[in-house]
């Protein structure tokens, strides 16, 4: 490090606001498993009738075991039910969480593709920041797609 380096000094957020900021990213982590499966339990449902552990292992990339284990935590949670050997079905209170996923997770591709990232890009990135966005970062997104498509 330079001196000037040493000399310079970052300025801290207020305490109580950062502790908050990042509780608000502890608890975004949390969800987001949940938010994950139950989207693609519904569009599973969705396109192919059914929703069974192999496919949902398959498709967000985790061991069959790991997606089981994770479809009875969701259960626990009364997200989804299920019975051995058969596939996954979402409670009502299931459904609104994936579809209130799948709201964020189209906004935030909407919004990058509409600032001119590809979609491939927009799709990858969106996994990761639709967890994390809040409700007012997401009206802005929105107001920019709007005013995009004008």
């Amino acid at each position: 490090m330079t001196k000037s380096e040493v000399g310079a000094r970052t300025v801290l957020p207020d305490a109580e606001q950062q502790a908050v900021n990042f509780k608000r990213v502890r608890e975004a982590h949390q969800s987001e498993v949940a938010e994950d499966y139950v989207e693609l339990i519904a569009d599973l449902i969705n396109t192919t009738g059914e929703a069974r552990a192999v496919d949902i292992a398959r498709r967000l990339g985790v061991a069959h075991a790991t997606a089981v284990k994770t479809v009875a935590r969701l259960q626990r949670e009364g997200l989804v039910s299920s019975q051995p050997y058969r596939s996954v079905f979402l409670t009502e209170k299931g459904q609104e969480l994936a579809a209130r996923s799948k709201r964020r997770h189209e906004t935030v591709v909407n919004f990058l593709r509409a600032i001119g990232i590809s979609d491939k890009t927009a799709q990858r990135d969106a996994e990761g920041i639709e967890h994390h966005v809040s409700d007012e970062t997401l009206a802005a997104f929105e107001r920019v797609i709007r005013a995009k498509q004008r």
